[in-house]
């Protein structure tokens, strides 16, 4: 936009130059009229000349000596201006043509735009940076690249820095898939243009790192850095300098790879709808890339949060302000509001692959028939129900307890009004701190909650800001890096009543986007409410002493209606919070055997229009010896494997828990064996 409205100020000031010369010409012919106009606009034309120079060439540099001519001073000035700005229209005009077709000026300014985005963009980009409607293009392409024999968590590291022995056969044969992947990696930043790494040879791939990190539940995420070796990159094909510049590494890589169930769990046009919308202000990482099953993202030179982290109460009130910012920073959408609480969308999307999954593990372990042992059948078997009761009865104690939530906002429309855009999955591995050096701002006190990444946004969508609480909360109660029990839920963990006061306290008064105070009294039930945000409150010393106080106590006790509210709407959607992660936690199991099953069973039930025997037939020697090396892989890797199924009981334990405390159930409702192992937070 900058370059148009140049363009329109150097034709007014040229139409002003004709202007002016036609006025000189007329003083040749009466010398005295109008001398002190005229003195006046020789010293506008003389600043006007300076200014051009100074702007052409960076620094004023002189005017070039005045040739012996018995033309006045200011006709020259005004010649001198006249040919460079013609010269400089010219340039304008050359570029543009140059550039594309003639536009229009909309046009014009749309093209602008996208310029200054390229310029402000920072980060790790593709080659090119190409902007459609302000939103950046990311290149995608329909690939598969196979992980499965690379779930470790080492293994990754360049093959100059293995030592392997010739009697290693194992390790070998590890090494080897490892450089397998890697080539397909190269090949993949070559295709997507990821910026930098086409300097990257595609016959280089054992030489660079992919490290897989711990804590991700959904997906394996990988750490990509390039070869510590330069001298084999590639010249920059977009730079044809020399420069030190070109001479660098590639940016770092996240390569994030989706989990073998996740197609029942996300649906991934619309999150990558939402990392677009993240995008435009500046939250979370870049996409840089996608593929068939995963995607490739800026890398933060950060570290990960741990369990411990979270209770830290300075780092505790960070993540407040963060999720504060987030929740009023994007606009939900029409269609998000109207659609309910997120998380009940994702309920009603993965309850029918959740009953098939869940029918079928209760039904062998009713039936006593479980597998042989090693199979993970006997553990079943062991724990008892998943949900501690048949799934037809889970069932229907969270549609009982969502009829009531509802009913505590006035019916579905009272609760859509209090929806706003949320994280949904606020667990210590997806937040990140930023490590800051030398004069950075975010070495400001009052930036220093902005050290704090969040990332992975595929659960992101409309939720109330209760629920968003509820699932932080409950993630206190997680340590996903136990090497023993990374599944298991721990209430006595869960934040003390203060705690949860302190976390939610540091939310409202955060001075984020808000409009104004209110001190309109909440009732016992969750509406009316307090409007979700409060304006920055400034005391007047001229004020008499007792209206300053009379005002503090005021926003006070305002500020400590809206603390109690949403501490309260945390506490009612716990069930909520505790219910999708049961389903989730069942539709991600891994149970040998299961899949086939299920595929026999739906085979069987259509089998009228084939061979009605063949979808009952037993499985041949040849897939038998298959599934049993499955198997066998699985028990080997068994400590890369997070125990899905475990995870949903524990969940299904604090989901009785909060449903007797809210006496939603009775205790004589439930069996013996499930009220001695239910999960009770009292508050």
């Amino acid at each position: 936009m900058t370059q148009y409205l140049r363009a329109q100020h150097l034709v007014k000031v040229k139409e002003w130059l004709h202007h002016e010369k036609a006025r000189a010409s007329k003083r040749k012919t009466n010398p005295h009229a109008g001398h002190a106009k005229h003195a006046g606009a020789t010293g506008l034309v003389k600043s006007l000349v300076d200014q051009v120079y100074k702007d052409t060439s960076g620094h004023h540099q002189g005017h070039p000596k005045r040739r012996s001519s018995d033309r006045s001073e200011e006709a020259l000035a005004l010649e001198k201006l006249e040919k460079i700005l013609s010269s400089e229209l010219q340039l304008e005009e050359n570029s543009q043509t140059v550039a594309r077709p003639r536009k229009t000026s909309i046009a014009m300014r749309k093209g602008s735009i996208r310029r200054a985005l390229r310029k402000r963009s920072t980060g790790v980009s593709s080659d090119t940076d190409h902007y459609q409607d302000g939103d950046a293009v990311v290149p995608s392409v329909e690939v598969t690249l196979d992980n499965s024999k690379t779930l470790g968590y080492s293994g990754g590291a360049a093959s100059s820095q293995l030592n392997l022995s010739d009697s290693d056969k194992k390790g070998r044969k590890d090494a080897e898939a490892w450089v397998q992947f890697k080539n397909e990696i190269v090949r993949l930043t070559h295709t997507l243009k990821c910026k930098g790494w086409r300097r990257v040879p595609l016959d280089q791939g054992a030489e660079i790192d992919v490290e897989r990190l711990s804590g991700a539940l959904t997906n394996a995420v990988y750490v990509v850095s390039p070869p510590r070796d330069t001298s084999h990159l590639l010249p920059d094909a977009q730079d044809s300098t020399t420069s030190l510049v070109s001479k660098r590494p590639p940016a770092k890589l996240l390569l994030r790879i989706y989990g073998p169930q996740v197609e029942h769990l996300i649906d991934r046009d619309k999150e990558l709808q939402i990392l677009r919308r993240l995008a435009r202000k500046k939250i979370g990482p870049r996409l840089l890339g996608t593929f068939s099953n995963g995607r490739f993202e800026q890398f933060f030179e950060a570290r990960t949060l741990t369990a411990k982290d979270l209770r830290i109460p300075e780092t505790s009130k960070q993540i407040a302000r963060r999720m504060r910012e987030l929740h009023e920073g994007i606009e939900l959408l029409d269609d998000e509001r109207n659609a309910g609480p997120f998380m009940w969308q994702n309920w009603d999307k993965w309850v029918e692959r959740c009953e098939e999954v869940i029918s079928w593990i209760d039904e062998k372990m009713i039936a006593g028939k479980q597998g042989a042992a090693g199979t993970g059948a006997d553990a079943m078997k062991r724990h008892g129900l998943v949900c501690g009761v048949e799934w037809s009865t889970f069932r229907k104690a969270v549609e009982k307890y969502r009829k009531w939530l509802e009913l505590q906002y006035g019916g579905s429309e009272g609760m859509k009004e209090e929806l706003v855009f949320a994280h949904n999955d606020t667990q210590y591995g997806n937040l990140l701190r930023l490590q800051p050096s030398g004069e950075s701002p975010l070495l400001y006190p009052a930036n220093e909650h902005k050290q704090l990444v969040v990332i992975d946004f595929e659960y992101a969508s409309a939720n109330v800001p209760g629920q968003e609480f509820a699932n932080h909360f409950t993630e206190w109660c997680y340590n996903y890096h136990d090497t023993a029990k990374s599944y298991a839920l721990n209430e006595r963990r869960y934040p003390t009543l203060e705690e949860q006061h302190r976390f939610v306290k540091a939310y409202v008064e955060h001075q984020s986007l808000r409009p104004s105070l209110s001190t309109q009294t909440s009732s016992a039930s969750l509406r009316p409410v307090l409007s979700h945000s409060f304006s920055s409150f400034n005391l007047d010393s001229r004020a008499p002493p007792a209206q300053v106080t009379e005002e503090m106590k005021i926003r006070e006790e305002a500020v400590e209606r809206e603390v109690e509210r949403l501490t309260n709407e945390a506490r009612i959607w716990r069930p909520a919070n505790s219910a999708q992660w049961v389903a989730w936690g069942i539709v991600q199991a891994k149970v040998p055997g299961m899949d086939e099953a299920l595929e026999a069973k739906k085979s069987s039930a259509g089998a009228e229009a084939g061979n009605p025997r063949r979808a009952l037939d037993p499985p041949s020697a040849d897939t038998e010896e298959k599934r049993s090396e499955e198997v066998s892989g699985e028990d080997e890797g068994g400590e890369d494997e997070f125990d899905y199924l475990a995870y949903a009981r524990e969940r299904a334990m604090f989901f009785w828990g909060d449903l007797l405390q809210m006496g939603l159930v009775k205790e004589e409702e439930l069996p013996e064996e499930l009220r001695e192992r239910v999960k009770v937070v009292e508050y």
